[in-house]
């Protein structure tokens, strides 16, 4: 199982960053210990004191493929939830300044926090899905999937491209804007729609 995640897929998340709106999907990896496992304590990282959360849909692959035409796309994934790509944004903005790669930033371990699995249904295929974050309580991301740069089905095409598709992957389809700042104590909610599908306190 590996973890593939796609950046600047949200037109307002990319200017909030100061960053270009990208002409293709922008992809990074996390590995599979970068999975928090569930039940398991998030605790905020010693190596890090700016520490962001990054409210995401996440994608669950249904099928190994390679090579795969967008229009055939939807049959690659059966299940999605909400997640969380937990960002060192201390560290990433140092690695950025100095042109080198940022993993440190985004891959470490327990990084990438997922929520209950629903099954895909064509409702939800036909990208018009409400989800947000929720910090102490207080909405501080919401988003709408029609808002994203690049759909469900061009990112599966696009990542096929260059890395196989296995069964039980994981793709984080990229933050709206809202991102922010989190500490000891606070806790984080997401929302499917109306649904709460993962919760979390950092301790």
């Amino acid at each position: 199982m590996k973890i593939i995640c796609i950046g600047r897929n949200y037109a307002e998340h990319a200017k909030e960053l100061g960053n270009d709106i990208p002409e293709e999907p922008v992809i990074f990896m996390k590995p599979k210990s970068a999975l928090l496992q569930a039940h398991t304590p998030f605790y905020y990282p010693e190596f890090t004191n700016e520490l962001h959360y990054e409210g995401e849909l996440v994608l669950r692959v249904s099928k190994n493929g390679k090579y795969i035409q967008e229009r055939h796309a939807g049959n690659y994934y059966n299940g999605i939830t909400v997640g969380i790509d937990f960002t060192a944004r201390d560290i990433q903005d140092e690695c950025k300044k100095k042109g080198l790669p940022w993993e440190k930033a985004k891959a470490f371990d327990n990084s990438a926090a997922v929520g209950k699995f629903i099954d895909i249904t064509p409702e939800i295929k036909k990208n018009n899905i409400n989800f947000s974050l929720l910090k102490n309580k207080e909405v501080v991301q919401k988003a709408n999937s029609s808002e994203m740069i690049f759909s469900f089905d061009s990112i599966i095409s696009h990542i096929s491209n260059y890395f196989s598709l296995n069964i039980g992957d994981l793709i984080f389809t990229g933050t709206p804007a809202g991102v922010g700042e989190v500490v000891v104590g606070d806790e984080l909610e997401l929302f499917f729609e109306d649904k709460s599908l993962l919760s979390l306190e950092i301790k």
